[in-house]
C-alpha cells in the first residue's frame, strides 16, 4: 500500500486526510455513525476521483463513498479502509435554461440545489432534508414533498457522469450506457461514483405546507379516511401521517398529518385540504404558503451515545385497511415506536415497474418505524418493534433503501425483487466485477 500511497500523493489534487490530521475527527464520521478509516480522500475534480478510485482498488482496503453522509447504515465511513468524500464537488449550474437542465456535482446537498434554483423559479423533486446528499438520495430513489406530482428524484435524472471501478469516466443516459443508466436509478452506489448528475428541473411556485393534527383516540378513523382521500386526491397533494411521536407524547401524541400542496393557489389548496380537515376534531392546523426551500428541514448530527434504528416496507392498495387498523391500534397503546406513513402513488405509479431499478411503483403507502435513544432504550424497545413487524408481515412488501438502517441479505432482497436484482447483478459484473463498491446495499456481480 505504501507504493500506491506515494503515487497518490504525486497524482491526487485533492486533500489527503489521515488520523494525524486535525481535520480527521470531523471527516472520519458521518452524520449518523462514527468510523476510523485509514485515510479520507477529498477530491476536487473528476480526475481526482479517478485517482482516488485507482488508489482504493490497489490498496486492497474497504472503500466507502460519501456524498451527504446521511445514510442510516453508515455507508460513508468504515474502520481501517479508504473513504472518498465528495464534499468538494458541489457545483450546481443551469446548463440549458429552455429545457431547465441542471448539472449538479456528486457531493452537493439538496439545500444547495434549492438555494441555487429558487431565483430561477425551478426545483427538482427531492427528499425532506437540506443537508442530505443529492447522490445518495437519487441513487436509492428520492421520496419527498413533490413525489406525487413530480415523481422520485431519480425520475428527473437525464444523465450521470460515473467513475467506474477501473477508474474510467463514462456518461450514462438513455442513449449512452443505457444499462448503467437504468441501474443507477435505484441501484444505489453499486456501480461507481457519480461525479455529476444532470436533472430536468420543473417550474415551481411557493407551496402550501404544514401539519393538521387530530386526537390520538381518532387514529383509526383519521388514518383510514386520509388514505382514501389520498388515493383520489390531485397529484399536487403529498402527505405523511405519523403516530406515537415521542416528542409529542408517545402513544398519547396526536395523529399528525403533514401536507404539502404543490401550488400557490389558495383556493386549490383549500379544496384539496378541506376534506382532510373534516376527518375528525382538528387540534392544530398550521398550513401556510411557504417557499419550497423552507419545506426542507435541517439535518441533525446524532449525538454521541445515541442510536437510530429504522425499518420500512410498502403497502399495496388491497392491504391498506388492515395495515392502518393495526398501526392505529399499536400506535396508541403501549410502547409504540415512532410510526410514519408516507403517501405515494401519483407520478410515481405512472412509471412502469421495470423502467428503473426502483421497482415498487404501485405501492400506495410506505410504513416507517423509528427507534432512537441510547443502547439500553433500543434494546428494551426492540422486542415490541419486532412484534409489530411480525404482525405487519402478511400485509406489506419490499423496502426502500434510503430508510433502512440494516444492510443484511434480507434487506437487499426486500429492496430488489428477484428479476430486478438479477438484472442489476449482471450489470454489476460488467462495471464492477471485483465488487470494489461493496459499501452499500450490496449487489454481488453475476456472470450469467
Amino acid at each position: 500500500m505504501s507504493a500506491t500511497f506515494e503515487l497518490l500523493h504525486r497524482d491526487f489534487g485533492g486533500d489527503i486526510i489521515d488520523p494525524t490530521s486535525d481535520r480527521y475527527p470531523a471527516v472520519s464520521r458521518t452524520t449518523l455513525t462514527t468510523g476510523s478509516p485509514a485515510v479520507v480522500l477529498r477530491p476536487r475534480t473528476a480526475v481526482d476521483v479517478q485517482q482516488a478510485v485507482r488508489f482504493a482498488s490497489g490498496s486492497g482496503q474497504p472503500l466507502s463513498v460519501r456524498g451527504g453522509g446521511h445514510g442510516f447504515p453508515g455507508f460513508g465511513t468504515n474502520d481501517g479502509g479508504v473513504v472518498i468524500d465528495l464534499g468538494e464537488l458541489t457545483d450546481v449550474e443551469v446548463i440549458d435554461s429552455e429545457r431547465h437542465l441542471v448539472r449538479i456535482g456528486g457531493g452537493a446537498t439538496w439545500g444547495r440545489v434549492v438555494d441555487v434554483l429558487a431565483p430561477d423559479g425551478l426545483a427538482i423533486s427531492s427528499g425532506d432534508t437540506r443537508s442530505v446528499g443529492v447522490g445518495g438520495l437519487t441513487l436509492g430513489g428520492g421520496i419527498g414533498w413533490k413525489v406525487r406530482k413530480h415523481g422520485l428524484a431519480l425520475d428527473s435524472l437525464v444523465a450521470a457522469e460515473v467513475i467506474t471501478a477501473d477508474g474510467e469516466l463514462v456518461r450514462a443516459s438513455v442513449d449512452d450506457q443505457a444499462d448503467l443508466f437504468w441501474a443507477l436509478r435505484g441501484g444505489g452506489g453499486n456501480f461507481g461514483i457519480v461525479t455529476a448528475f444532470e436533472f430536468a428541473a420543473h417550474r415551481t411556485t411557493d407551496v402550501h405546507f404544514g401539519k393538521i393534527t387530530f386526537p390520538a383516540d381518532q387514529a383509526a378513523r383519521v388514518l383510514q379516511g386520509w388514505a382514501e382521500l389520498l388515493r383520489a386526491a390531485p397529484p399536487e397533494l403529498t402527505a405523511i401521517a405519523d403516530l406515537a411521536n415521542p416528542i409529542a407524547g408517545g402513544p398519547e401524541a396526536p395523529v399528525q398529518v403533514h401536507v404539502a400542496v404543490d401550488t400557490d393557489d389558495p383556493d386549490l389548496a383549500d379544496r384539496i385540504l378541506d376534506p382532510i380537515r373534516r376527518l375528525g376534531p382538528v387540534i392544530t392546523d398550521d398550513v401556510t404558503l411557504r417557499p419550497y426551500g423552507d419545506v426542507l428541514v435541517e439535518g441533525q448530527t446524532l449525538p454521541p451515545g445515541l442510536q437510530l434504528i429504522t425499518r420500512n416496507a410498502f403497502v399495496d392498495k388491497e392491504s391498506v385497511p388492515q395495515v392502518l387498523e393495526l398501526l392505529a391500534e399499536v400506535g396508541t397503546s403501549g410502547r409504540s415506536p415512532f410510526i410514519a406513513i408516507r403517501g405515494l402513488g401519483g407520478a410515481v405509479s405512472r412509471v412502469a415497474d421495470d423502467a428503473t431499478a426502483y421497482a415498487h411503483r404501485q405501492a400506495e403507502l410506505m410504513i416507517v418505524t423509528i427507534l432512537a435513544g441510547p443502547p439500553p432504550v433500543i434494546e428494551a424497545a426492540s422486542p415490541g418493534v419486532a412484534a409489530l413487524w411480525q404482525r405487519l408481515a402478511p400485509h406489506v412488501t419490499g423496502a426502500y433503501a434510503n430508510f433502512l438502517t440494516g444492510a443484511t441479505e434480507a434487506d437487499v432482497a426486500a429492496i430488489y425483487p428477484t428479476e430486478t436484482r438479477r438484472r442489476l447483478e449482471l450489470i454489476k459484473h460488467r462495471y464492477d466485477p471485483d465488487n470494489l463498491f461493496a459499501g452499500n446495499h450490496n449487489l454481488r456481480p453475476r456472470r450469467s
